[in-house]
């Protein structure tokens, strides 16, 4: 489950290295957390998003709570009524400079950050939706971890090369279901005394 994730370029950067227009206005922090926004390319331009799609959950007395974003989508869920929709008709990616990962004890968990190896951004296969709650929403898509992986998380995100990208974002159903697969590629891990707790948010995984 990736709850947070780094993306260092310019949005125009972004747009110009995805052929994308780019949205104007474009603010985010270099530090995406479930919840607040990030920066997506949907629809042939970049866009700004909320990470996580609402999940609104009631109270005992049946008053409805705070939304939760559910920011991870498992590939073996994205037939489910939560997800099909978006999987079948909004496809986006998401660029990534590295994502973390918890590493270590429970209270004194340290951030572990992975990226593609000799890559300053690359994409993450996503889904996005509108939203009543927040405006237009995206999750990421979540596989079966690599074994770089083995010791921190059993999950991580569907890496796409960049000869995959139109077919994520226009093939079928079928054939961007057939992009869901482990990252074949190397990965440069970066283990970090940085507390995983610092600024993060509260966040669900579908």
């Amino acid at each position: 489950m990736c709850n947070l994730y780094r993306m260092t370029k310019a949005p125009a950067e972004i747009a110009r290295l995805f052929g994308a227009r780019s949205a104007s206005g474009a603010n985010f922090a270099a530090e995406v957390y479930p919840g607040y926004p990030g920066l997506v390319v949907a629809e042939g331009e970049t866009r700004i998003m909320t990470w996580g799609f609402p999940l609104v959950l009631k109270a005992k007395n049946g008053q409805p709570l705070r939304p939760k974003p559910v920011n991870n989508a498992r590939e073996d869920k994205l037939g489910t009524s939560f997800w099909h929709p978006s999987f079948e008709r909004r496809r986006c990616l998401i660029p990534v400079s590295a994502w973390a990962e918890a590493e270590g004890i429970k209270g004194q968990m340290t951030r572990t950050w992975y990226s593609l190896a000799g890559a300053d951004v690359f994409a993450v296969a996503g889904l996005w939706r509108p939203t009543e709650e927040w405006g237009a929403a995206y999750s990421m898509v979540m596989v079966a971890g690599c074994p770089q992986m083995a010791e921190v998380h059993d999950r991580m995100p569907v890496v796409l090369r960049q000869e995959n990208w139109e077919q994520w974002l226009a093939g079928t159903p079928a054939e961007a279901f057939a992009l869901c697969q482990t990252c074949p590629d190397e990965l440069a891990v970066d283990r970090t005394a940085e507390r995983w707790g610092a600024g993060r948010s509260a966040a669900t995984s579908g």
